[in-house]
């Protein structure tokens, strides 16, 4: 069966390379993510990739903490290319190729991103991995996900998260919290719904570019979300 999908972009959180640490990279995590891009990057499928950094430094909490803004969210985009350089490996040592982009110049460490350079790799049959956020503080690496999204022309956006889908309310605190199937990105705006940040709807909403909300955990991976076998929610124009 051909892919749903020609071209996607997975957000890739950096809590979800530190596995069961609360810092760093875990292993076994970093493989098994590895593990499952690349069965499907190995179906046809074009796969870019936006990593966090909250494994390694998180701006917003060294700015509560009275490191200035800016400079905290450096930090942090310097955690999120430490993330995109160990999955690139992890991907190539599957048998895929992968490329590291950073949106922040570092041209020892990785090539420096452009939309051109980026699906001419996807095109080529690269893995791209693009850290560094969107090169400027302020913003999330959730809005970086949904701009590089609609920079690379790609299908869908993909947010694992660590429950299986949006809820109403946070599921882990309310067990009466309502799971959607599918929602608007004016409703998740409307009703504050904190799986992504408001930034990355309002851009989702204003390109069409339509987002699947799943739990990372799900046995059936990646390619259960996209093959619509596992558990998630659609975040499109309508509901």
């Amino acid at each position: 069966m051909a892919p749903a999908y020609k071209r996607i972009l997975l957000k890739v959180s950096g809590e979800a390379l530190a596995g069961d640490n609360s810092f760093g990279i875990e292993p076994p995590f970093l493989q098994a993510i590895a593990k499952q891009i690349a069965d499907v990057a190995s179906t046809g499928v074009q796969i870019g990739i936006v990593v966090g950094g909250g494994n390694i430094f998180r701006g917003m909490a060294g700015a509560a903490d009275g490191t200035d803004r800016v400079t905290a969210d450096l930090m942090g985009m310097l955690g999120t290319m430490i993330n995109a350089l160990a999955l690139s490996n992890a991907i190539t040592r599957q048998g895929v190729k992968a490329k590291a982009f950073s949106a922040v110049t570092m041209p020892n460490v990785a090539d420096t991103f452009t939309a051109r350079a980026a699906k001419s790799a996807l095109e080529d049959g690269f893995v791209v991995v693009l850290g560094g956020g969107i090169g400027n503080p302020f913003f999330t690496t959730d809005t970086a996900s949904t701009l590089r999204a609609i920079e690379l022309e790609c299908d869908v956006v993909l947010k694992g998260t660590k429950v299986d889908g949006v809820y109403s309310d946070d599921p882990m605190k309310n067990p009466d919290a309502l799971r959607y199937d599918t929602i608007s990105y004016d409703d998740v705006i409307g009703k504050n719904l904190k799986v992504m940040d408001t930034a990355a709807f309002a851009l989702a909403r204003d390109n069409s570019m339509p987002i699947i909300v799943y739990a990372l955990d799900d046995p059936g991976g990646l390619t259960g979300v996209l093959a619509g076998q596992t558990r998630s929610t659609l975040v499109s124009a309508s509901n």
